[in-house]
């Protein structure tokens, strides 16, 4: 304290700071606020609850979360606000204004704070590290996201069916699969979403928008998180590990999917025939399989197909474009599924393994298949004679014995 005093010229009062420069002409409470959270002085403590704070108007603005004083009003739409820095953020939803402007790419923000934020994406500062890791990240959000992967936490709990997740974003996203109501309707097909952004995002499917270029290679995204996958695609980066079996994923929503596979959870259950889903996406194709329901259309033959990711495919078909290419061998696939099995071929791999017998498998599917000799579990019935079957190849061999098809 008195190094500091001493260097900037502080004095302290009562409940107040007075501070002068060395030359002692100008008052400057900012500059002395900010070298407070150098010393980690923190002077202005709360008596509700006997926390301290760096400054006062921090003191003020936490006191109002024990009176629940919200003084500022909006005269556009009502809603009340603790501080007047907070009011005139929020008019800024209404009137659309953009003050801050990003010199590099154009982009504008209707807060300070997230241009300095934005700028990082161009000069690839990281300041916030892990110093567990060492990893480092660009925003403090994202550093305490990480913070999380080291403790096992899931602070976040849904109320109706008691699954735990690590970060608040996949907790929302996850109650989704809870509401009923989807009020943002796609006038094209019909679909139907319980968010407009959603809404939003699914409209680019239709028209083909992809907004989001990778500055490496050239290549257009849909959304913004897909983006970011694919960047990881470059750096080869897996910051997300499964304290299972030591796995490494790109996303934290792809390391929650696969520890379900460690667990057996399947949180998605379809309510016509009750069948279970590890992912949400996987419910919403199986409920097509009843529906009947083909939204998709090719716009150059008429096929119609239940998943855009099977038109997308299909199109391929047309142009003969294979975009998935093979750094070892040279060669190319027009499906990534594929492409991700040949890659193993090279590998060796075989990430799939039967708990019964313990043999492994390149693919999940075999794995699945080979289950089926355990269970005993035969699908795919035959609707001539009844006959049952464990695999799709055997019944269409079989089928043969009633069409009088030679073998």
């Amino acid at each position: 304290m008195e190094t500091l005093e001493n260097t900037y010229g502080l004095t302290q009062g009562r409940n107040h700071l007075n501070v002068w420069t060395v030359e002692g002409a100008s008052h400057n409470r900012n500059l002395t606020n900010h070298q407070w959270t150098h010393t980690g002085v923190k002077l202005f403590k709360c008596m509700e609850c006997g926390k301290s704070f760096n400054t006062r108007g921090v003191l003020k603005n936490h006191q109002w979360t024990h009176t629940g004083q919200k003084t500022y009003e909006c005269m556009e739409c009502g809603k009340s606000f603790r501080s007047s820095d907070h009011l005139t953020l929020h008019h800024r939803t209404h009137t659309g204004e953009k003050p801050f402007k990003c010199m590099d790419c154009g982009k504008s923000f209707a807060h300070n704070g997230n241009l300095r934020k934005h700028l990082r994406t161009h000069t690839g500062e990281k300041p916030f590290k892990c110093m567990e890791c060492g990893k480092s990240f660009s925003q403090s959000s994202s550093l305490n996201r990480h913070h999380q992967t080291h403790m096992g936490k899931k602070p976040y709990k849904c109320m109706q069916c008691g699954l735990i997740f690590s970060m608040s974003r996949q907790l929302r996203v996850h109650r989704r699969s809870h509401a009923v109501e989807k009020q943002f309707k796609c006038v094209e097909c019909g679909k139907s979403f319980t968010y407009k952004a959603s809404l939003s995002n699914h409209q680019r499917s239709h028209i083909g928008e992809k907004p989001f270029k990778c500055i490496e290679c050239g290549k257009s995204f849909t959304l913004n998180g897909n983006l970011r996958n694919h960047q990881r695609t470059h750096t080869r980066e897996k910051q997300f590990k499964c304290m299972e079996c030591g796995k490494s994923f790109r996303s934290d929503e792809h390391l929650t999917l696969h520890h379900r596979t460690h667990t057996g959870e399947k949180p998605f259950k379809c309510m016509v025939c009750g069948k279970s889903f590890t992912h949400n996406g996987n419910l919403r194709k199986h409920i097509w399989t009843h529906t009947g329901e083909k939204l998709f259309k090719c716009m150059e033959c008429g096929k119609s197909f239940t998943h855009n990711r099977n038109l997308r495919k299909h199109l391929w078909t047309h142009t003969g474009e294979k975009p998935f290419k093979c750094m070892d061998c040279g060669k190319s696939f027009t499906d990534n599924g594929n492409f991700r099995k040949h890659l193993q071929t090279h590998t060796g791999e075989k990430p799939f393994k039967c708990m019964d017998c313990g043999k492994s498998f390149t693919h999940k599917g075999d794995l699945r298949k080979h289950l089926r000799i355990h269970t005993g579990e035969k699908p795919f019935k035959c609707m001539e004679c009844g006959k049952s079957f464990s695999q799709s190849s055997a019944i269409n061999k079989h089928h043969q014995t009633h069409t009088g098809e030679s073998l």
